[in-house]
């Protein structure tokens, strides 16, 4: 886990829409973004989508399209990868 994804995951405990991430993290869009691909690509967060309660299954192809407009929430392994680092 690099330290960026580290970082990310701090503000994850509670689901967190993207613009929020974008004000908390200061990173820029484009940034973020790949950021949140990799963690869903490694499994340590979920996103949800259109509302909080609905989790969005991980597409590839369909990401970018909907990543700003979702929240996310980190997962049980991504909350074991924070806490044992």
């Amino acid at each position: 886990m690099t330290d960026p994804e580290f970082d990310l995951l701090d503000e994850l405990y509670f689901v967190t829409p993207y613009r929020a991430l974008l004000l908390k993290t200061g990173l820029a869009p484009a940034v973020l973004t790949e950021q949140l691909r990799d963690l869903l690509e490694q499994d340590l967060i979920r996103a949800y989508w259109p509302d909080p309660d609905t989790e969005l299954a991980y597409e590839t192809t369909s990401f970018g399209a909907i990543a700003a407009d979702a929240s996310y929430l980190a997962s049980k392994n991504g909350l074991l990868q924070h806490n044992t680092r």
